[in-house]
């Protein structure tokens, strides 16, 4: 057996711990998504005060026989930066900025985005990937279910629930951010079309923040099938592959490059490939706004 000095030994562990890493990964994710059906979050908000294990354990709607796993649960989320513990041997918790947003109540809260995006019906996709790569279907989730992502949701009134919530939570702090600090780019704009704007979260922000602006929230029809407009919003059927309604200004919101990829045949691009996109589609110039932190804001013009 060839043998291994000091330093390469150090190197292979290194390597092993970062292909640990990638394999126990999911258990971040699934311990979080545990946390959030059991109430957890919700639970240390509503006690108004930094919570002791035992009272914890106490309020959760759990088996007797697993009150002793609770606090197992709880340190890899404290570790993971959605709780803080401030005293290790009485282990007394609260919430986090990040805590904060998977509250039920929240009006920033992606709770239903997280409940969405790591439910069965999303990951059994995942563990078709290798199985997409080698036939010709169009996703991973049409090899895992059979249909599109679209069929499913047209049919299946709980993932359809579930989506339209998970859009709409991804909406309100982005159109917060965007009708404070980019209000230049509404100017002149008197109609505005919000392209796959789910039960009209973007839109509703615009047309509040912009009276003047006629904004139409446009979706399949089982998406908005039960919403009423108002006084400059309204909801129009229809299929944004076929025909998009007329308007000064369309807005669209792509993201999520791999889970676009899987689910729905989508991608993310980079300026290059956007630059691309919008001078063959024949607009003559783009800004991008970088207002967003992680995302950016992009303006197009004819």
């Amino acid at each position: 057996m060839e043998l291994i000095n000091e330093e390469s030994a150090r190197e292979l562990l290194q390597a092993q711990t970062h292909v640990w890493n990638h394999i126990f990964n999911f258990i971040n994710s699934m311990t979080l998504k545990c946390a959030v059906q059991l109430g957890i979050p919700d639970v240390i908000h509503k006690h108004g005060k930094p919570m002791t294990l035992s009272d914890l354990v106490s309020s959760l709607p759990i088996h007797p026989s697993k009150t002793q796993y609770v606090h197992r649960i709880m340190r890899i989320l404290v570790h993971s930066g959605f709780f803080s513990q401030q005293n290790n041997d009485h282990e007394i918790y609260s919430l986090s900025q990040s805590g904060r947003l998977l509250l039920e109540d929240n009006p920033l809260s992606i709770r239903s985005l997280l409940l969405m995006d790591l439910g069965p019906v999303l990951t059994k996709p995942w563990d078709c990937l290798s199985t997409w790569f080698r036939n010709d279907e169009v996703t991973a989730f049409s090899v895992a279910h059979g249909r599109t992502f679209w069929e499913y949701a047209g049919q299946d009134p709980r993932l359809n629930n579930l989506f339209n919530a998970a859009m709409a939570s991804d909406s309100v702090l982005v159109s917060k951010v965007i009708v404070s600090k980019c209000k230049g780019i509404f100017e002149g704009v008197n109609s505005l079309v919000d392209v796959g704007g789910g039960v009209g979260t973007m839109a509703k922000a615009i047309s509040e923040a912009f009276p003047h602006i006629h904004c139409i929230v446009f979706d399949l029809p089982h998406v908005i099938s039960d919403l009423q407009g108002g006084k400059n919003l309204e909801y129009a059927a229809g299929d944004m592959l076929e025909a998009v309604p007329p308007a000064d200004a369309l807005l669209l919101k792509l993201f999520f490059d791999l889970e676009m990829m899987v689910t729905l045949n989508g991608m993310e691009r980079n300026e290059k490939e956007w630059a691309k996109l919008f001078f063959d589609a024949g607009f003559l110039n783009y800004k991008i706004h970088p207002v967003l932190s992680t995302r950016s804001l992009i303006e197009l013009h004819l």
